[in-house]
């Protein structure tokens, strides 16, 4: 009954007008007992109020039913649950199956795109996909070749399809979709392609294009107004995307958007954050090579932005943006403010006030973190906003083809993509981190479309110190920007995190145990190997009256990457398969979701 009235409510909806569908949509994402979107709501706080699974009984989680996916490579994001289907997606070729749940998880229909399988050696890092999403009776998936298909969610058949880019050239698609009013937000991957990155708009109703934000470029192709839009309060003035870089390189000059996106609507701002400057050679882009790695926050209707923050200006080390911007209401020295916190690949921790873009906090949430003394905090400083850099751990003032060695972090960053969570009772943010250091060498490179153009030779290997293994699992006070408690795992943590109502915060292992433990201190309350490690995100619904948590387990990603594509070489995989060598000591390839409850 419960699918059916969803499925009623969003077709009278649609009819009914687009703001009625935009309040019908946020209305399922605020009901706990349906997982509506991959980021569990639109301030991706991946928070769940049930609380029938809680600190006193998760010991007692046994599992429910498992669901093989048919697809071995890396499984990150998550399912959805509409009513009573849920929707499960696979790494490329991206197949999605509707399983009811009220019909033993029987399958309603299977999408299975036939996409050119030339576009698996073009993604970088594993064929991964990070999940569907959901608005006004379709299932939206992104594929790996770019094209974007809206599915009938009763049917799977194809409403409409668009093509997002152009693989040939390196342009393809790990990312999920953010819809959001009448519109849906895609991203685009391939920055180690040399593709320029942007962020496009369609309308949800045929496909059609609304507006595409590039990261870089003329002003009038990013979308800003040089007057309005600002950088740390200030305008950013004419030509920003172009006059930091030399020539015309801005046209081949990374920037990509491949992470999480999130929204206010009270603002109606979109929120999310751009990758590396390519090439990885620092000194053949000098500059500051704006607007990559940076936190941008644009019109939803528009696509015009109100202000952009660059974290890491002439990125040096590829730590990519795109990490998740999780949006809070909290209080600050007796001041109530909508704040954006965003745990960065370069190991700094920010809290920024969202509807300004003021910067309040940036510390590191890994101590090990060494390329960066810290980011000067003074406004009335000529490098407000920005690192300071350490000599000894710079790869362009070291110099081209000088191997600079133990920077920490690595380049997949102190955080990749996994997303973290947050707790409104406890105000904490509970963070999976990777504790791994490198050696960089950069080396001169030529772009050629649909190449490579990455220009730089990595290893990768554990931080080596007291803290624990290759990984950390923390929780993260955004206002005093520290640590508040942190679990030591043998490998990253590549898992998103779910944190509930019942005091307990999930996450899974490279191992592929699915973790459970307490919100307030961290004390382990369950654990359960899964037959894959887990680099897919931790959701949870209701059915019949009963909660469950389910996870797809799957080894894969960049850290997996060794295992995922059959890699022996140390330095492949931009240096990961050599630093997670002895991940084939624990886990195998797999492809599956299980789902948990507790024991009737």
């Amino acid at each position: 009954m419960r699918k059916i009235l969803t499925f009623a409510m969003a077709l009278f909806v649609s009819m009914a007008g687009t703001s009625f569908a935009n309040d019908e949509l946020a209305t399922m994402i605020d009901d706990p007992n349906q997982w509506v979107i991959q980021t569990g709501d639109y301030k991706n706080q991946r928070y769940s109020k049930l609380d029938q699974i809680n600190k006193d009984n998760v010991g007692d989680l046994q599992v429910a039913w498992t669901f093989s996916t048919g697809v071995l490579r890396g499984h990150e994001g998550s399912p959805l649950v509409i009513g009573d289907t849920m929707y499960v997606h696979t790494p490329f070729p991206n197949i999605v199956y509707a399983l009811d749940l009220a019909n033993d998880g029987k399958i309603i229909w299977k999408y299975e795109p036939k996409q050119d399988p030339d576009v698996i050696p073009v993604m970088c890092c594993d064929t991964v996909n990070r999940g569907v999403a959901y608005a006004e009776g379709k299932i939206f998936l992104h594929q790996a070749d770019t094209t974007v298909v809206a599915l009938n969610a009763e049917t799977g058949a194809v409403e409409w399809s668009v093509k997002n880019g152009d693989a040939a050239i390196g342009e393809t698609n790990t990312a999920t979709v953010l819809p959001v009013k009448d519109k849906v937000i895609v991203g685009i991957s391939g920055g180690e392609f040399g593709v320029r990155g942007h962020v496009t708009a369609y309308n949800i109703a045929d496909g059609s294009l609304a507006w595409r934000a590039y990261s870089m470029g003329p002003d009038e192709d990013i979308l800003i107004d040089p007057e309005k839009t600002t950088h740390l309060g200030k305008p950013v003035g004419a030509d920003s995307g172009t006059n930091t870089w030399e020539g015309d390189q801005w046209k081949i000059g990374g920037g990509t958007t491949w992470g999480w996106y999130s929204y206010d609507a009270e603002e109606n701002l979109v929120y999310y954050g751009t990758g590396n400057p390519s090439t990885w050679n620092p000194a053949q882009r000098p500059g500051d090579n704006r607007w990559s790695m940076t936190i941008m926050a644009r019109d939803v209707d528009t696509g015009v932005a109100r202000w952009f923050y660059q974290m890491t200006p002439h990125d040096e080390w590829d730590y990519d943006g795109i990490n998740e911007m999780i949006l809070t209401e909290q209080e600050i020295d007796g001041v109530e403010r909508k704040l954006l916190t965003h745990f960065d690949r370069n190991g700094l921790g920010y809290t920024m006030d969202r509807v300004t873009g003021e910067l309040l906090v940036a510390e590191k949430f890994d101590p090990k973190v060494n390329w960066t003394t810290g980011v000067d905090m003074d406004p009335n400083s000529e490098t407000y906003g920005r690192p300071a850099v350490v000599a000894q751990y710079s790869t362009e003032q070291n110099g081209e083809d000088v191997n600079s060695t133990n920077i920490c972090p690595a380049a997949l960053g102190s955080k990749d993509q996994q997303p973290a969570a947050y707790s409104p009772e406890t105000e904490l943010f509970y963070v999976p981190t990777n504790h791994v250091c490198m050696d960089y060498e950069p080396f001169r490179v030529s772009y050629t479309a649909g190449q490579p153009y990455v220009g730089a030779t990595l290893a990768m290997y554990p931080a080596g110190d007291s803290h624990g293994g290759m990984g950390n699992f923390i929780a993260w006070d955004n206002k005093e920007g520290k640590i508040a408690w942190s679990i030591p795992e043998q490998f990253s943590v590549w898992s998103g995190a779910l944190a509930t109502a019942g005091d307990i915060v999930f996450y899974g292992t490279l191992e592929g145990y699915l973790k459970a433990v307490d919100a307030k201190t961290g004390d382990l309350l369950y654990e359960f190997k899964t037959p894959s490690g887990i680099i897919g995100n931790v959701m949870t619904y209701t059915s019949d009256g009963k909660q469950y948590v389910g996870i797809l387990s799957g080894i894969g990603g960049w850290a997996g990457i060794g295992l995922a594509a059959g890699l022996t070489n140390p330095n492949d995989g931009l240096g990961a398969v050599g630093g997670y060598a002895a991940l084939s000591d624990y886990t195998a390839l797999g492809g599956q979701l299980t789902v948990f409850k507790l024991p009737d």
